[in-house]
């Protein structure tokens, strides 16, 4: 089906993300969305956007790229990402992205290295190879010592497995419960259910509707879904394959439609290195 013959946008592909979660008219949406996962003490009244591109400390340095990068009213820092497809060291690569929120934080001269939190929200469309058999689809991640207790409270990972969310329109019971059946479903519905009537839907309802696009934005999003569909049909071959091999012809090709190695790295789990070679 084209994009334009759906009625609500794709949240999960990288336009239909930012267009509901990181522009300034609808950071509502946003806020209303991470109260959920966020503990008490760190809810969010307010936000800004920062730039989502990150330098290192010297031009040598890689450059991190987030989905979304924010700031609480409250000087905490929000990483923000969707991930579409497992990708080889994506626990090393949100470490990292998270070195960057604290390393801004530094201060010259005389500083006390007192932190701001920084939390790294992953939405995931897949599930973790060492979470198949765990029903549990939210995980918070922090640093804990040898008596599992809480060590540092200020650096948070919290990922959310959308493939075992299940539940139906019926089943749904809390507020996160909404959210997660959005992000699963918005793409397929027609009109706003009936459990989706709260205001904060109401406003997404309306963002998400392609019909009120302006061209330029309705050009971007259909780019941005084959994007998104042409990484469900990789990770569906090579899953069905199991091979390899499979993987890395589909990457020949996608080389040779002029991708580039980080976006094909991202859709296959291929090394960049591994595709220079190819």
């Amino acid at each position: 089906m084209s994009a334009l013959e759906d009625k609500y946008i794709n949240p999960l592909t990288d336009f239909g993300f930012k267009k509901l979660f990181g522009t300034e008219p609808n950071k509502i949406l946003l806020i209303d969305f991470l109260n959920q996962i966020l503990p008490q003490r760190h809810k969010i009244k307010d936000l800004s956007y920062s730039k989502n591109e990150q330098m290192g400390l010297n031009e040598l340095d890689r450059k991190a790229v987030f989905d979304l990068y924010c700031i609480g009213e409250s000087g905490e820092r929000f990483i923000v990402e969707i991930q579409k497809a497992k990708q080889n060291y994506f626990k090393d690569r949100s470490i990292y992205y998270s070195s960057f929120p604290i390393q801004e934080q530094a201060k010259k001269g005389e500083w006390n290295y007192r932190l701001e939190p920084v939390y790294t929200v992953g939405i995931l469309d897949f599930v973790f190879d060492d979470h198949k058999s765990d029903l549990e689809l939210l995980h918070i991640v922090e640093l804990k010592n040898q008596k599992c207790e809480v060590f540092y409270d200020k650096l948070k990972f919290i990922y959310i497995e959308l493939p075992k969310f299940k539940k139906s329109e019926e089943e749904l019971e809390s507020h996160f419960d909404k959210w997660l059946y959005v992000f699963k479903h918005l793409s397929d519905l027609q009109d706003r259910p009936k459990r989706l009537q709260d205001k904060i839907f109401e406003r997404l309802f309306e963002a998400a509707e392609i019909a009120k696009f302006t061209p330029e934005e309705r050009e971007a999003y259909e780019e941005s879904l084959k994007h998104y569909r042409d990484l469900k049909n990789v990770v569906d071959t090579s899953r069905e394959e199991g091979i390899e091999e499979g993987i890395k012809e589909v990457a020949k090709r996608m080389k040779a439609k002029g991708m580039s190695n980080s976006e094909i790295s991202e859709l296959t789990g291929l090394s960049e290195n591994q595709i220079d070679e190819l």
